[in-house]
């Protein structure tokens, strides 16, 4: 068993055929099918069906394997070099995109001024789609929704996030300072999707208050929910990281505090096995270092107090 064929397998995996995960490796289709068919030789198993180019149970769980094995070696380097050179590499993060929209611009200004060498790699997507693929180690560290009840992951809290109305200021409830669930059930509201964890939250609020809100339109995506409210197609309940000050700086528009709702808790999560690379371990630093920095001019979101 070699590297290559390993890197054969996932980039077969990766890339749906054998030709396409040629061309991902700059090389020709029968080398991929000679690394992937020596492997399973070797451990005596069918890792790819060939008749349609999917990776079998098998395969799945070598997949698995390898991409941590890769992972593994892309640390190494970068901790040698990291050793007698400035900090490089890549690092690879996921994000849920409310929160994207506010801290990765400042992660990325951050780091280019601190690490210039380190190459940030972003993932946007759902808490629920993040922690898998942390696991498989396709991303090295996750920024998500908190708790996550995954004992795979070591959860450290950024921040906690109001959860506020924006809406265009030819609102009817616009210039109000402060808003109440029982206020704003009177209105047809743009809401995230029944099913979601942020909607749940909201329809239990709502009944304790012994209301229940009216959606306009129900999306299954916060970010996708405060850009329609950006675009006037409504208000909308959104955490207080999908309006940050500078995009409400751009437009009509207003962002109310929604009072008697806890806040939604925002977290950095990494595997348990296994040690970042340098480069991880930089980008692990510059977002906490970013959220202690930036969150106190940024309307509704209230940093963690912890040392790094």
């Amino acid at each position: 068993m070699d590297l290559r064929q390993l890197a054969a397998l996932l980039a077969v995996a990766d890339h749906g055929t054998f030709s396409a995960a040629a061309r991902a490796l700059h090389t020709v289709q029968s080398n991929v099918s000679t690394h992937v068919a020596r492997l399973e030789r070797e451990l005596g198993v069918v890792l790819v069906d060939r008749s349609n180019s999917t990776v079998t149970e098998e395969g799945r769980v070598v997949v698995e394997r390898a991409r941590r094995i890769r992972g593994e070696l892309e640390a190494l380097t970068s901790d040698v070099a990291s050793m007698h050179d400035e900090i490089s590499g890549s690092a690879r993060v996921g994000v849920i995109g409310t929160t994207a929209r506010w801290l990765v611009p400042l992660v990325l200004d951050r780091l280019s001024k601190e690490h210039p060498q380190v190459r940030l790699v972003v993932v946007d997507a759902t808490t629920s789609m993040l922690l898998p693929q942390l696991g498989r180690g396709e991303i090295d560290l996750a920024v998500v929704n908190l708790p996550t009840e995954d004992p795979e992951v070591i959860e450290e809290p950024l921040f906690d996030e109001d959860r506020v109305m924006i809406a265009p200021k030819d609102h009817p409830l616009a210039d109000r300072e402060e808003l109440t669930l029982v206020e704003m059930a009177d209105h047809e509201l743009l809401l995230a999707a029944v099913g979601t964890v942020f909607r749940a939250e909201l329809d239990i609020a709502a009944a304790a208050a012994g209301v229940t809100l009216r959606p306009k339109a129900e999306i299954d995506g916060l970010r996708l929910v405060a850009t329609l409210a950006f675009q006037g197609f409504g208000a909308a309940i959104v955490p207080a990281s999908a309006a940050p000050d500078w995009l409400l700086a751009l437009g009509p528009w207003k962002r109310i505090p929604i009072a008697g709702m806890s806040p939604r808790s925002v977290g950095l999560v990494r595997r348990r096995r296994g040690l970042p690379s340098a480069a991880a371990r930089a980008v692990h630093r510059v977002i906490h270092e970013t959220v202690r920095a930036e969150s106190a001019p940024q309307a509704g979101i209230h940093p963690t107090q912890l040392d790094f």
